[in-house]
C-alpha cells in the first residue's frame, strides 16, 4: 500500500534530498515550498514501482537549470502542475505516477504537487539517486533513444515577461537542449514534465526506492542533530553506507557559470600533498589526490559537508571554509539504466575535460 506524504516527511525529503544533491540540486527553500504546498492542498502517495500495472503511463518531473542567486529565476509551485498537464494533454491518456530524474535539495519532492492535484503517484523510482548535471544522466536509458518523446517546460520570470510554456517532441538527444535554452531564457530555472514511458520500463531501468532513501536519511538526520554535527555527520554516513574521505580548508575555488547553464570548475580542499581536489560540473562529479589518482567518480554520491553536518552547495563554497567530503560508493547503491549508458559521458568529459565514463561504467554488468 501506498504511503500519504505528511507535513513531517517535507523535512526528511529536503534534508535527505540535500545531502544526495551531490553540491547542486537546486534550493532548499524550493522543496520546502513544495513540499508543504502539496501536503496542504491534497495526499500526495509515494507507491512503489509494483502497485502500478505495467501499461501505466509514467513521467519524470525534473526542474532543469543552475540557478545561480545572480540569475533571475521564478518558479511556482503551479508550474510543476502546469508541466504534467501539458504533457499529459499531448500524449492523450492519462499520467499514472511520475518519478524525478535525480534527489535534490528540492527536486526530491518534484513530484508531489501534481500528485497532491491531479492524484499522479509519487513513484518510489529516480532517474539517478544522486543529483547530475545533464537530463541524459537522469533519462534512464533514453538519452540515446531515436524514440520520439514528448518534453514540456513551464516558468519563469513574471515580472520580466520570462514566462514560457513549451511541449517539444522527439528524440530527447535532440530536444532536451532546448527545454535547456527554455531555462535560460526563463531566468535560469524551470519546471517540467518529459519521456512518458510505461511503468515496466520504468521497474527495469529506474533507480528504484530512491526517494524513500531520501527520506530515510533525512529522518537520520533530525534524529542526530539534537547532538551536534558530529553525530550528524556520523548518521549520514551510517545511513547512506559512505564514508568521509577527506576534510580540511577549501584552499581553491575556481568555479566559473557558462552560457549552457552550466557551473564548472574545480575546488581544491587541504594543501600540499594532503589536498584532493574535487571536480565540478554543477555537482561534485570526481574526486582526485594532487597526484591525479582518481578517489571517487560519478555515479558515487560525493558531497561536501559543514562541520555542523549540513550539505553545502557548490555556490555557498568560499577559500577558508572547512568542510567534510563524503563518498558513498556506487557499488552500495541502486543504479539506473542512465548512468550505466555509455552516450550520456562524452558531453560531459568535453566540459570538464576530465575522464568518467571509464571509472562509472567500470564495474558495469552485462
Amino acid at each position: 500500500m501506498g504511503r500519504v506524504l505528511v507535513a513531517k516527511d517535507v523535512e526528511a525529503a529536503v534534508k535527505g534530498g540535500s545531502v544526495y544533491a551531490a553540491g547542486g540540486g537546486g534550493w532548499a527553500d524550493h522543496g520546502r515550498m513544495l513540499g508543504y504546498a502539496a501536503v496542504n492542498v491534497g495526499k500526495p502517495e509515494l507507491v512503489s514501482i509494483d502497485e502500478l500495472n505495467d501499461n501505466d503511463w509514467i513521467a519524470t518531473a525534473a526542474a532543469i537549470g543552475a540557478p545561480a542567486s545572480t540569475t533571475p529565476w521564478e518558479m511556482q509551485g503551479i508550474d510543476y502542475v502546469k508541466a504534467a498537464q501539458l504533457l499529459q494533454d499531448e500524449l492523450g491518456e492519462q499520467l499514472s505516477g511520475l518519478i524525478i530524474g535525480q534527489n535534490g535539495k528540492s527536486s526530491t519532492l518534484n513530484g508531489w504537487l501534481p500528485s497532491a492535484i491531479l492524484g499522479t503517484k509519487v513513484v518510489d523510482a529516480v532517474g539517478d539517486i544522486r543529483a547530475h548535471p545533464t537530463g541524459d544522466m537522469g533519462s534512464i536509458g533514453m538519452a540515446g533513444s531515436p524514440e520520439q518523446m514528448i518534453q514540456t517546460a513551464v516558468g519563469g520570470n513574471r515580472a520580466e515577461n520570462r514566462y514560457i510554456e513549451l511541449v517539444v517532441k522527439g528524440a530527447t538527444a535532440k530536444i532536451s537542449p532546448i527545454l535547456r535554452a527554455a531555462s535560460d531564457q526563463s531566468g535560469g530555472f524551470i519546471a517540467s514534465c518529459r519521456n512518458p514511458l510505461r511503468a515496466s520500463y520504468v521497474r527495469t531501468h529506474a533507480a528504484l526506492g530512491g526517494i524513500s532513501m531520501a527520506l530515510s536519511l533525512g529522518e537520520a538526520i533530525i534524529e542526530a542533530e539534537k547532538k551536534g554535527g558530529s553525530a550528524v555527520i556520523d548518521a549520514i554516513c551510517k545511513t547512506t553506507g559512505g564514508h568521509i574521505l577527506a576534510e580540511g580548508t577549501i584552499t581553491r575555488k575556481d568555479v566559473v557559470y557558462t552560457k549552457e547553464a552550466f557551473d564548472i570548475g574545480t575546488v581544491t580542499v587541504g594543501s600540499s600533498d594532503k589536498a584532493v581536489i574535487m571536480h565540478v560540473m554543477n555537482e561534485y562529479m570526481a574526486v582526485e589526490d594532487t597526484g591525479g589518482k582518481r578517489l571517487a567518480t560519478f555515479p558515487s554520491v560525493i558531497t561536501t559537508l559543514s562541520p555542523e553536518g549540513e550539505p553545502l552547495s557548490v555556490g555557498q563554497l568560499h577559500e577558508g571554509m572547512n568542510v567534510f567530503i563524503l563518498h558513498v560508493p556506487m557499488d552500495i547503491i541502486p543504479l539506473s539504466a542512465s548512468v550505466l549508458d555509455p552516450t550520456v559521458y562524452p558531453s560531459v568529459e568535453k566540459a570538464m575535460g576530465i575522464e568518467i565514463a571509464k571509472f562509472a561504467l567500470a564495474g558495469k554488468k552485462g
